[in-house]
């Protein structure tokens, strides 16, 4: 059978078994773990977030873990970002290593987070139903943030083709009312040919399990509020998502281009103005960068485009620049997080990464 026609058979399959899992009668979070969707690596985002095909560096645990058996030698990365106006702070590290000629583990770090929350339960007298004497002596702060771990592994299993896993644990609080764990795993694969690159992710493919506990004490003073409906912990589902991706790499002249499309297929309906078809949503993403002499390079993207009932087509843009010397990049995108005409402002994205490059740290040659 050609290659095409397996792979068309196979998401075929893929996109069957997913969808399956909405009959579960347990709980679906729409949103559970979508600070993880936004994406990492300021490359990666200025190029729309067009990535499963491109990742090829330490970032790849995120976007498409087989793509870190393109690495040649070890790499660390960070990134932050500040999203809504610096209203949540993002912050992203990670590290991959070449293991044998034909493996490769990466591990990454990710916190999102809302700081300096005020808490005023304390400074609002239920019985009286008027605020202490003195409130300000009663206002505390808190945060809510959310932690994911990811721990992948990349094989190379033929020539042009590659797979790769990564596993991943999240954590999430808000202050010391309520927290949870998480769970799940991600599976892809990345073929290389002479003039296209393929990749697919296969996002939360156990589906992933959150198990959120509440302090009921904390929650106390909210009774007058909630009355005998306060929240409560329980179980989560996030269902998983399908990330496709196809990019062309053109040497031209002293420079490189590469164009990248991506596209997610979604199984939870959390986006009712996306494209949507059978109860599966479509989200695609374009990308695209040129690069000059592997020093100096400039990308722009579309890293959202949907249909807004009432209003039309809706383009999210993004654009971005990096400079490479050396084993050192540094990269930075720009892009409306919310779309051109939401007041939630601006989100910038800064990446810095160092390649090991020392003969004793190269990946083993293949015998």
């Amino acid at each position: 059978m050609p290659l095409p026609n397996r792979l068309s058979a196979f998401l075929l399959l893929v996109a069957l078994l997913l969808s399956s899992t909405q009959a579960d009668a347990q709980r679906v979070a729409k949103y559970g773990a979508d600070f993880l969707a936004g994406g990492v690596g300021a490359r990666a985002l200025a190029m729309g977030g067009a990535h499963v095909a491109v990742a090829s560096d330490a970032d790849a645990v995120y976007w498409n873990a087989a793509g870190l058996m393109a690495m040649e030698f070890p790499e660390a990365s960070y990134m932050h970002a500040e999203r809504f106006s610096g209203s949540v702070s993002f912050d992203y590290g990670s590290a991959a290593m070449p293991l044998t000629d034909r493996s490769t583990v990466a591990f990454a770090f990710f916190r999102s987070g809302v700081n300096d929350i005020k808490n005023t339960l304390d400074a609002w007298d239920a019985e009286r139903d008027q605020p202490k004497a003195n409130p300000g002596d009663f206002v505390t702060s808190f945060s809510a943030a959310d932690y994911a771990f990811f721990v992948g592994y990349a094989r190379q299993v033929r020539p042009a083709l590659a797979v790769g896993v990564s596993a991943k644990l999240i954590r999430r609080s808000i202050g010391s009312f309520a927290s949870a764990w998480g769970y799940s795993v991600d599976a892809s694969a990345r073929y290389v040919g002479q003039r296209y690159r393929f990749g697919i992710n296969l996002q939360d493919i156990t589906t992933m399990l959150q198990s959120w506990s509440v302090d009921a004490g904390n929650l106390a003073n909210l009774e007058t509020v909630f009355g005998d409906d306060l929240p409560s912990g329980g179980t989560e589902l996030v269902l998983p998502v399908a990330r496709l991706g196809i990019a062309r790499v053109q040497p031209t002249g002293q420079g490189v281009f590469t164009f990248a499309a991506d596209l997610d297929l979604a199984f939870d309906g959390q986006d009712a103005n996306a494209f949507d078809l059978a109860n599966i949503s479509f989200h695609p993403r374009l990308g695209a960068e040129y690069t000059h002499l592997d020093v100096a390079s400039i990308r722009l993207g579309l890293a959202r485009i949907r249909q807004v009932r009432g209003e039309g087509l809706d383009m999210t843009p993004t654009v971005g620049a990096g400079l490479k010397y050396g084993g050192i990049a540094i990269d930075y995108g720009f892009g409306d997080f919310a779309g051109l005409a939401s007041e939630l402002g601006f989100s910038h994205r800064i990446s810095v990464s160092y390649e090991f490059r020392k003969e004793a740290y190269r990946r083993p040659s293949v015998d």
